[in-house]
């Protein structure tokens, strides 16, 4: 191990007053003095946090604090940095559908908090991200190899890329209080636990391919403890990303509102797609909320297919995305639902969307952001299952406008979000879905 690869920390002390703790200081300087830390530094900076009050101050950067900022620390010149940060989410929701009772809710609708870091001569990063207002809190827990500033690899769970397009914007990001009712439809939170490649090729004209080789089973992909295996193969997706005129200004990539206003026209248009060979759950990020079988009883599952495609332009505030979804299932050939293998027990023609989301889905938005922050969007989406004379079917036919109104503080830091929607069924009924919602990073 070279010395240029090893990372020294020596810890001057102060004086205190107490022969206990110069004795207890002492010690530590002595220990930390003999020990040569190599790349978790990542770590270094994290482990001696409680001690910063003891130590000399080792950041060639002062520590930055502030809304929307986090706290944030670097060491070696700045080749180490780390990140403590999150956001919240308060509020209150209106429902309200034909002969029920209406409903009201005041909810911390996310509560996240966030730890990420990056080694720049390593060319190593890592995010660690949980919603404390969640059933299962973690939601992200990644690290990446960054091959050239373009181009990395990134293993664990994180939100996946092979969805539609709204479904890889942060939380903190929407256009709306809530993703459309198509992200919803389709997938959960959108996490996977695997394997992701990204890049892009060019400058003014840029091509961004991504391909991703997950468990196909969702986050948690080993459900409540190591007892409880994965069902199925492995699910392969991909998403391509074509910019004809660059991408969007820095700070306004992860978004679908305009909130920078670009000078020039400025679009993506993009195309993403999966195959989970032998799904268990109904969007295919899940598993065993059902099980089939072949006629010797083994365990047989569906393949479940998505693909999506969709374009996202943006104009001195003005922004309009549209997307397309569809689904599918294949491999149904010789799959019983019941172990006993019974001629009562093959699965009928359309008796899958009884168990899988299928059909198709698409999403208009459109909305206009102010440069003093504050924007007027409308959108509408419909959704339309395979099998239509399936009464029982997962995917229900919808139509939804919804009419959104919020107010940007600079940079994002700070949001207030209020929403109207309207869900037609193909019954007739209708839903009525407001909320108001404020948003603070920290």
């Amino acid at each position: 191990m070279t010395e240029r690869n090893q990372l020294k920390i020596r810890i001057k002390p102060r004086r205190f007053s107490g022969l206990l703790i110069n004795n207890r200081f002492n010690q530590l300087t002595a220990i930390c003095n003999s020990i040569r830390i190599n790349l978790p530094g990542l770590i270094v900076p994290f482990f001696f946090l409680p001690f910063t009050t003891f130590a000399q101050e080792a950041t060639t950067k002062p520590a930055e604090t502030g809304l929307g900022n986090g706290l944030q620390f670097s060491l070696n010149e700045n080749q180490y940095q780390f990140k403590i940060s999150g956001f919240l989410q308060p509020s209150w929701q209106f429902n309200k559908t034909d002969n029920q009772e209406k409903e009201n809710k005041f909810l911390s609708k996310r509560s996240y908090l966030n730890f990420s870091g990056k080694a720049l001569k390593e060319k190593v990063s890592f995010l660690i991200q949980v919603d404390f207002s969640a059933t299962t809190p973690l939601l992200d827990a990644w690290a990446a190899y960054h091959f050239t500033p373009k181009w990395s690899l990134s293993a664990g769970q994180r939100r996946t890329f092979t969805n539609n397009r709204e479904l890889t914007f942060d939380e903190d990001k929407l256009q709306f209080a809530d993703r459309s009712q198509l992200s919803s439809t389709f997938s959960g939170n959108g996490r996977e636990f695997g394997l992701f490649l990204e890049g892009k090729i060019g400058k003014s004209f840029v091509l961004a391919p991504q391909l991703a080789i997950t468990s196909g089973d969702g986050p948690n992909s080993f459900g409540l403890n190591s007892t409880d295996p994965d069902l199925g193969g492995f699910k392969y997706g991909g998403r391509l990303d074509l910019y004809p005129m660059g991408e969007f200004s820095e700070g306004n990539q992860g978004f679908s509102a305009d909130i920078k206003h670009e000078s020039k026209l400025k679009l993506v248009v993009g195309v993403a797609g999966s195959l989970n060979k032998g799904a268990s759950s109904a969007k295919g990020e899940g598993h065993g909320d059902f099980l089939f079988y072949d006629k010797s009883k083994n365990s047989k599952l569906p393949d479940y297919r998505k693909f999506s495609a969709d374009i996202l332009l943006k104009f001195k505030g003005f922004s309009l995305l549209a997307e397309f979804m569809n689904s599918s299932a294949a491999g149904l050939t010789g799959i019983y639902t019941d172990s006993s293998s019974a001629i009562g027990a093959v699965l009928k023609p359309g008796q899958i969307s009884q168990f899988l989301v299928l059909g198709n889905a698409f999403n208009v938005q459109a909305g206009y952001t102010t440069k003093s922050g504050y924007s007027l969007d409308v959108r509408y989406e419909k959704r339309t299952p395979e099998f239509s004379d399936q009464a029982l079917s997962v995917l229900q036919q919808a139509e939804v406008s919804t009419l959104g109104l919020s107010k940007y503080f600079p940079d994002n830091r700070l949001k207030i979000q209020g929403t109207l929607s309207q869900v037609k069924y193909l019954n007739s009924k209708k839903s009525i879905l407001s909320e108001l919602m404020m948003q603070v990073v920290f």
